[in-house]
């Protein structure tokens, strides 16, 4: 991913946001707000000769230094693209890059009713932790106004920190 890729990017999580069960978050941020709350390494793109198709990056779940090699997974794919294995091969090379970059477990919260997102990521080796009952109330969309669970699903890396 490179800054060029910033309105697609953008567009793509919009188009996340519209279908109600990507994020609690209701309005696409400018770049520079996406900018700083991902992580620098392990930012990925698909893209084919019309454009890009999706993206994945990390974010870093706490600033305390234990922490540092827990991140949290956005996936995110262009409606036009859902559905083509792509978001499982983003996620694969997410995995792998972080693996790299000394990352030795992933998280994800994922909204039970994004069936597709949950079994991508349990193919990537995700192992659901919880359900995080009522976790915050649904300000926009379809859901508004109620209360929603959020899956936990973690990976751990088999090869990172196993010592």
């Amino acid at each position: 991913m490179a800054d060029t890729d910033a309105a697609a990017v953008l567009a793509i999580y919009g188009e996340g946001i519209a279908t109600g069960h990507a994020t609690f978050q209701e309005t696409v941020p400018s770049w520079a707000d996406w900018d700083t709350g991902h992580l620098a390494a392990c930012r990925l793109v698909a893209e084919d000769a019309d454009g890009l198709l999706g993206w994945a990056a990390l974010s870093a779940v706490s600033g305390r230094c234990i922490y540092a090699g827990v991140c949290e997974v956005s996936l995110y794919m262009a409606a036009r693209a859902r559905g083509r294995g792509i978001g499982r091969r983003l996620l694969g090379r997410l995995v792998a890059d972080s693996e790299a970059n000394g990352i030795w477990t992933l998280q994800a919260g994922i909204f039970p009713e994004n069936a597709a997102s949950v079994a991508v990521h349990r193919a990537a080796g995700f192992a659901l932790v919880g359900r995080r009952v009522r976790l915050g109330r649904m300000g926009f969309g379809p859901m508004a106004g109620c209360w929603r669970d959020v899956l936990l699903l973690e990976r751990r890396s088999p090869a990172v920190g196993a010592d």
